[in-house]
């Protein structure tokens, strides 16, 4: 089940509001994309398709799945929406497909709680690579313990939204039992003082275990970058069919 940041239609609304518009944090996915060739993506957990609609824009056969409905409504209103095939769901329904580079940004690697959930996905994104294809996905280093920042002090943001009015968000670190970190989002929408808050917990998994998990997928290990957005704290792997 998605969390309810993402599947709260009220909550959709607002995501992209909190982030820059350009979200250059995408952009080494959009390099990636042009560097590997890659003329067909699926990218996994899309939410509100910003990635998605960004290579759609570029010529690319995009593919965005997810299972929160309220994010893809509002990625079906972007530019280039049309030319995305959505898909309300998970990586159970791609069976049959194939594609040259498969991506999972953010924290979508990382919701996979268990190791069934983790390998399962893993071995399904595998499937609809063609051989020559990649998988693309971060995912934050552990030891940087970055839920120590996760406060509403350090999180804090507020925004004017056009229609909606002032919108206060914040982060409060809930409970941390390695490797999973629980946290809350909490929304308060001043103009009728609605409180909306999702709760959300997350894997850190070690890069031996991100290793282990591909190779176990079929999956050999090409590359391992730095995430420009967060230098030295979080991990970018790239990996193709064994």
């Amino acid at each position: 089940m998605p969390d309810r940041l993402f599947e709260e239609p009220r909550l959709a609304e607002v995501y992209d509001l909190f982030d820059s518009s350009e979200r250059p944090d995408l952009d080494p996915y959009i390099a990636m994309s042009d560097a590997f060739g890659a003329q067909s993506v699926i990218d996994v957990g899309c939410g509100t398709g910003t990635l998605a609609c960004r290579l759609a824009a570029l010529g690319r056969e995009v593919i965005g799945v997810d299972p929160a409905d309220a994010s893809l409504k509002v990625a079906s209103l972007k530019a280039y929406a049309h030319r995305v095939r959505w898909i309300h769901g998970t990586t159970k329904m791609l069976a049959g497909l194939k594609v040259d580079l498969v991506t999972m940004t953010g924290n979508v690697a990382q919701v996979f709680i268990t190791d069934e959930e983790w390998m399962s996905t893993l071995r399904e994104c595998r499937g609809v690579i063609r051989p020559d294809g990649r998988l693309v996905f971060e995912v934050r280093d552990p030891l940087k313990e970055a839920w120590k920042d996760w406060t509403r002090e350090q999180s804090y943001q507020v925004i004017e939204a056009p229609e909606i009015g002032r919108v206060e968000t914040w982060v409060d670190l809930v409970d941390v039992q390695l490797p999973l970190v629980s946290f809350r989002h909490t929304f308060v929408f001043q103009r009728d003082g609605t409180v909306l808050t999702s709760d959300s917990t997350l894997r850190f998994r070690s890069k031996t275990e991100i290793f282990n998990s591909l190779f176990a997928a079929g999956l050999a290990v090409v590359d391992v970058r730095d995430a420009p957005d967060r230098p030295g704290r979080e991990f970018v792997f790239i990996a193709r069919p064994d």
